[in-house]
């Protein structure tokens, strides 16, 4: 029953700092997409900077998520070990 609890517990958390990072992503995103419409402005061809944008942070994303999932499958490795 201890066991449940400390999941349920570290589940939580982890459902409230990812909510958190989004809050913080969506924020950013606000950021940018108010840098290029300051930088281009209206009217030029910010909707083609902001796909470049898109396609920019998909790339990222993926490639720092291969990275966190390979830094856990080490660290999985080392407890089978």
């Amino acid at each position: 029953m201890a066991r449940l609890h400390q999941e349920i517990k570290n589940r939580t958390i982890g459902y409230i700092l990812g909510a958190f990072g989004l809050v913080a992503g969506l924020a950013w995103n606000n950021a940018i997409n108010s840098l290029i419409e300051y930088l281009v402005p209206i009217g030029t061809n910010t909707l083609l900077l902001k796909f470049i944008y898109a396609v920019v942070i998909t790339v990222v994303v993926v490639i720092i998520g291969y990275y966190f999932s390979k830094l856990t499958d080490d660290e999985e490795k080392k407890k089978v070990k």
